[in-house]
């Protein structure tokens, strides 16, 4: 590990750039390998987005519900790949709050932290509760309360989390390859279905279950639009491979290789489960309540398809719920160090885990245990909501970072990686102006809780004013203790 400048790494080492570092990168190990980073990169984009979601989906809108996941996923795409130019740039535990901290100033790398905290707390209360729900699908479990339940997963995953980041790094390798065979044994399954012209539950396979049954947009195009905030929370973990950059030994090659292998799986994993979805059964036969793939692999008389599809979508909620814990630890870490977050936050084990931050969050989302008690029917619908005005904002984030970073490097104070984003300042805009369309979206959902998740914003947004003016001094201390150079947002 190299000595500390007062920015973190000597201007001479290739991995900084121009000699910027962040003093919350060091004291990592760099134990995650390659196959970590790539399965890691799969793991973040597949989950109960996918596995749950998507039948509550169907039901609502339709076959169309594939090009809600194709545009989105285009979208997605482009925000990996921004990050993925940063990383490359000036890879960082901090991610892209330490890239708001460069190009943003020290506001905006609060803002983008405390909000990436808050999107990760919620979702770490949605997964607790979502394993809670699944594991009462087993009838040895229903007696025992859901808030247990909840209570026991988040204890298993907070102690593997603890020990390492490699124990991290390959509970996430193995939960990513279950989630990923679970897919690709189901597409062929419904690849053969399809050749064979085999019927399911008297529907024969094909092209005709989707014309028959009203076409792609059978109850027109609004729903597919409304539906647009919960197919952006299934993708919400896809920026998780910027975080990981910092603990591996060739984050320049590594990153980018497992950036662009996320469209591929994005357009197999996702568009292509669902297409298939279709194409197997009509759109009416699927549920809320029910898993798509279980709702399929039921009619096909698949024994035991119930039981081992839930163990899959159980896998995927504590894939997410050990994803949380790991990145807000690292983004915790890289506000305490600037005094964004509270100091003991910045603490690290000896086995170069920075446990402190990891307990906080765990300790919030202990506050959805408490949820299941109180509102066992309600907590998953409440939480992810929540989740999703953290992804608009970090994704927003990222794209603003991008921008200064390219209008930096046009005025010549930094260098543009040979890995980048296209079509800059285009991209970027019309990312933000899809992201904010969503929450506009949002507000005209009156059916479901879409209007008082925009109203949140209110609160939210007095809470970190709050917190800045309680913080600011110390962080302007910090800061001129480092001598770090005044940022100017605008470059």
């Amino acid at each position: 590990m190299h000595k500390s400048s007062h920015h973190g790494t000597p201007p001479d080492d290739p991995t900084t750039a121009e000699g910027v570092s962040d003093a919350g990168d060091l004291g990592y190990s760099k134990a995650l390998k390659p196959r970590h980073i790539s399965m890691i990169a799969i793991g973040g984009a597949i989950g109960t987005g996918l596995f749950l979601g998507a039948g509550g989906n169907l039901a609502k809108a339709g076959p169309a519900l594939a090009i809600a996941y194709a545009v989105c996923g285009v979208f997605a795409f482009f925000v990996v790949r921004a990050l993925g130019e940063l990383v490359v740039h000036r890879p960082s535990s901090g991610s892209f709050v330490s890239y708001a901290r460069e190009f943003l100033g020290e506001q905006g790398a609060y803002v983008a932290g405390w909000m990436y905290v808050l999107n990760w707390a919620t979702t770490g209360m949605a997964d607790i509760t979502a394993i809670a729900l699944y594991v009462h699908y087993w009838s040895m479990f229903t007696s025992v309360p859901q808030w247990v339940l909840a209570a026991i997963a988040l204890a298993i995953v907070l102690t593997v989390n603890l020990i390492s980041v490699k124990s991290f790094g390959e509970m996430e390798f193995w939960f990513a390859i279950v989630k990923v065979t679970a897919i690709v044994v189901f597409l062929l399954i419904g690849i053969f279905f399809l050749a064979s012209r085999k019927e399911i539950a008297d529907h024969a396979a094909g092209l005709s279950l989707i014309g028959d049954h009203g076409g792609w947009f059978p109850m027109g195009v609004l729903p597919v639009v409304l539906i647009t905030q919960t197919v952006i929370f299934a993708y919400s973990a896809v920026e998780m491979v910027g975080v990981t950059a910092g603990e591996t030994e060739d984050p320049a090659t590594v990153v980018p290789k497992a950036v662009n292998s996320i469209m591929w799986r994005v357009g197999i994993f996702y568009v292509g489960s669902v297409v298939m979805l279709t194409l197997l059964l009509p759109w009416t036969a699927y549920s809320a309540g029910e898993s798509p793939f279980v709702t399929v692999l039921s009619k096909i008389g698949v024994p035991a398809a119930g039981g081992i599809m839930n163990l899959v979508v159980l896998t995927a909620a504590m894939s997410s719920l050990n994803s949380g814990l790991y990145t807000t630890g690292r983004i915790l870490r890289s506000m305490a160090m600037a005094g964004s977050a509270p100091s003991f936050t910045a603490r690290m084990s000896r086995s170069h885990v920075p446990y402190a931050g990891i307990l906080l969050t765990a300790t919030v989302a202990l506050l959805g245990v408490a949820l299941n008690a109180w509102l066992p029917e309600d907590a998953f619908g409440i939480v992810t909501n929540v989740a999703s005005l953290g992804v608009i904002s970090t994704w927003c984030m990222i794209m603003i970072c991008h921008l200064v970073f390219v209008r930096r490097a046009k005025q010549g104070l930094v260098r543009r990686p040979a890995f980048r984003l296209w079509a800059s300042p285009w991209i970027e805009l019309t990312t933000i102006a899809f992201l904010l369309a969503v929450l506009v979206m949002m507000w005209f959902d009156t059916d479901g809780a879409g209007r008082d998740t925009v109203l949140l914003l209110i609160p939210i947004a007095l809470a970190l004013t709050g917190g800045w003016f309680a913080v600011r001094r110390r962080v302007h201390r910090i800061a001129a203790e480092q001598e770090a150079p005044p940022v100017d947002p605008l470059g």
